[in-house]
C-alpha cells in the first residue's frame, strides 16, 4: 500500500510516525523548502485526552515530557488597566503542559526514517484515477501516484476539494502577532503582567493575549474583531506605522499591556482567522481523507493542534488494524472524526472571550471550572 500525506504539520507527521510504528511506510510531501524555513509559532498546551494520547500512540511520550516548559500552565486574566482578576499558578500537577511547537515538530521529524519527508513539494493539482488511486502533481513538475491520499495541508487544503465543496470563511477576527525579547530585563512591567504562563486581557470586541516562552520571550496576540478591509488597509511591512495603527485601538489601556504592542521587537504579523462550518463532513470517497485543519478548521480555542495530532494517530491506528481494506479503515476513522470535531467546534470559541461582559465573563468561567492546565 502506498500512503501519501500532503502537509508536514503536526497532524501529518503524527500519522506518518504511527504508521511507521506499525511497519507501514508513508511519504510526507511538504511545501516548505526545509524543516527550518520559518518559525513554527509559539507555545502549545498538549491535552491529556487527545494530544498526549496521540504522542503515546506514536511512542514519543517520554520525548514530549523532556520539552515541557516549566511554569507554562499558569493562567491569568487581567482587565484593560492591568489589574489581575484571576490568577492560577502552575503547580506542576495539571494535564495540559506547554511545549514549544517547533520542538514538538522536531521530535516528530527526528522519529521518522530518512527521506520520509520530501521538502519543497508544493501541490499544483490532484487528479483521481479511479479505484481509489490519485495522482498528485507538484509545482516543480514532478508527480506521484498513490493508493491512499491524506490531506494534512491545513486551512487552504488542495486535497479537500476531492471530498467537499466547503471553503473557509473569515470569522471577523484577526490576531496580530508581536514579540518582546529579553522581557525580564527590557520589558519588566509587561513580563510581570504576563506572569509565568498565559495572560488574557479581553474586552468586548478585542483583547491582548500573551504567552511566556523560553528565554524571556513574550509572544503576544493582539486580537481585533474587524472587517478584512480594515486589516488589509494596514501596511504591515512598515513596522512603526502598523504598530501605531493597532495600538490606537487600545488607547487608555494599561502601559504594561500597551507595551506588548508598541514595544514589539519584530514586525507585527496579521493572522486573519478563518473557519469551516462546525458540522463539516463529507461522503465517503475511495482512497482519500483529511486530518487537522483540512478537515475541521475552527477559530483558536486551544484544541486545533491537539485535534490534528489525535486525528493522525487515530487514522494511523485504523489503517494498521485493517490491512488490505483501506475503505473499511477510512469509514471507521471518519465515523469517529465527524462527531468529535463537531462537538469541539460547537463548544464555543472567540465569541465567549470577546462577547458582552468580558473580561468578567471569562473570570466567572474559570472560577466555575478552573482551567485544566
Amino acid at each position: 500500500m502506498n500512503v501519501t500525506i500532503i502537509g508536514g504539520g503536526l497532524g501529518g507527521l503524527v500519522l506518518a510516525r504511527v504508521l511507521h510504528v506499525h511497519g507501514i511506510p508513508a511519504t510526507v510531501y511538504e511545501a516548505e523548502p526545509t524543516a527550518n524555513a520559518r518559525s513554527q509559532g509559539g507555545m502549545l498546551d498538549i491535552h491529556e485526552n487527545d494530544g498526549q494520547e496521540a504522542l503515546k500512540a506514536a511512542g514519543l511520550f517520554e520525548e514530549f515530557l523532556a520539552i515541557i516548559h516549566p511554569g507554562g500552565q499558569a493562567t491569568r486574566v487581567l482587565d484593560k488597566d492591568g489589574t489581575v482578576l484571576f490568577d492560577q499558578p502552575d503547580d506542576g500537577t495539571g494535564g495540559r503542559p506547554e511545549v514549544p511547537r517547533g520542538e514538538l515538530r522536531r521530535i516528530l521529524l527526528e522519529s521518522l526514517p530518512p527521506g520520509t519527508v520530501r521538502w519543497g513539494h508544493k501541490v499544483a493539482s490532484v487528479s483521481p484515477l479511479g479505484a481509489g488511486r490519485h495522482t498528485v502533481t507538484f509545482t516543480d513538475g514532478s508527480a506521484t501516484t498513490t493508493d491512499l491520499l491524506v490531506g494534512a495541508d491545513g486551512a487552504w487544503s488542495k486535497v479537500r476539494p476531492l471530498l467537499s465543496e466547503a471553503k473557509p470563511t473569515y470569522t471577523g477576527t484577526t490576531f496580530v502577532e508581536t514579540y518582546l525579547l529579553d522581557s525580564d530585563a527590557r520589558h519588566r512591567a509587561s513580563a510581570v503582567a504576563v506572569g509565568g504562563g498565559s495572560m488574557m486581557a479581553p474586552v468586548e470586541g478585542k483583547g491582548i493575549f500573551a504567552h511566556r516562552e523560553p528565554n524571556g520571550v513574550l509572544h503576544a496576540y493582539v486580537i481585533l474583531c474587524k472587517p478584512r478591509e480594515w486589516v488589509d488597509g494596514i501596511d504591515f511591512s512598515d513596522r512603526a506605522s502598523a504598530l501605531a495603527c493597532v495600538a490606537r485601538e487600545f488607547e487608555g489601556w494599561g502601559p504594561e499591556l500597551m507595551a506588548l504592542i508598541t514595544g514589539s521587537d519584530t514586525h507585527p504579523v496579521p493572522r486573519a482567522i478563518y473557519a469551516l462550518p462546525d458540522d463539516h463532513r463529507w461522503d465517503r470517497v475511495p482512497g482519500v481523507t483529511l486530518v487537522g485543519d483540512a478537515a475541521h478548521l475552527m477559530p483558536p480555542n486551544g484544541e486545533g493542534a491537539n485535534l490534528a495530532m489525535f486525528d493522525g494517530a487515530e487514522l494511523g491506528k485504523v489503517i494498521a488494524a485493517n490491512p488490505g481494506d483501506i475503505n473499511a479503515a477510512l469509514v471507521g476513522y471518519e465515523q469517529e472524526l465527524f462527531p468529535r470535531s463537531t462537538a469541539v467546534a460547537a463548544a464555543g470559541g472567540l465569541e465567549d472571550l470577546f462577547g458582552q461582559g468580558a473580561p468578567h465573563r471569562l473570570v466567572e468561567f474559570f472560577t466555575r471550572s478552573p482551567p485544566v492546565k
